[in-house]
């Protein structure tokens, strides 16, 4: 599968949010979205952008402890992070599986790592990192080539 890579340096919260919405409008459904990086490294500020693009009115914040969260838009999106899920036997029973190969939405899963071998190979990969800047972040898009 071919593969498109992109680096950008944002500086700032909105920044990082209005990059987000930029690529939200290239996701079709179905997109899984997978976010990795430090704490407090913007992935959830990264989701709050997606949101916005995608029409969610409700706000977006970290879903560390209910784990799933799922937004009504003009897209549907599904925020799922997996700080603390152990591997993939736990990401098993929060059903997982259906939100990876059936939702017909765009699905944000932070710390996606965590469960690597269950990720489809099209899925789309950011990476957030501290840019130059103290607000700054460093954001690398790995994304399938269109067609």
């Amino acid at each position: 599968m071919d593969r498109i890579t992109r680096q950008v340096e944002t500086n700032s919260a909105a920044e990082t949010q209005a990059l987000a919405a930029e690529l939200a409008a290239e996701m079709p459904p179905g997109t899984v979205l997978c976010l990795h990086g430090d704490l407090g490294a913007g992935k959830t500020c990264f989701v709050q952008g997606l949101a916005r693009a995608l029409g969610v009115r409700r706000p977006v914040g970290s879903p560390t402890f209910t784990l799933i969260n799922e937004y009504k838009g003009k897209k549907p999106l599904a925020h799922i992070d997996l700080y603390r899920v152990r591997g993939a036997g736990d990401a098993f029973g929060l059903g997982l599986e259906d939100y990876l190969f059936h939702f017909d939405g765009v699905v944000a899963i932070e710390w996606a790592e965590r469960v690597a071998e269950l990720l489809p190979e099209e899925c789309w990969h950011v990476r957030l990192e501290a840019g130059t800047g103290e607000e700054s972040r460093r954001v690398t898009v790995d994304r399938p080539a269109a067609g």
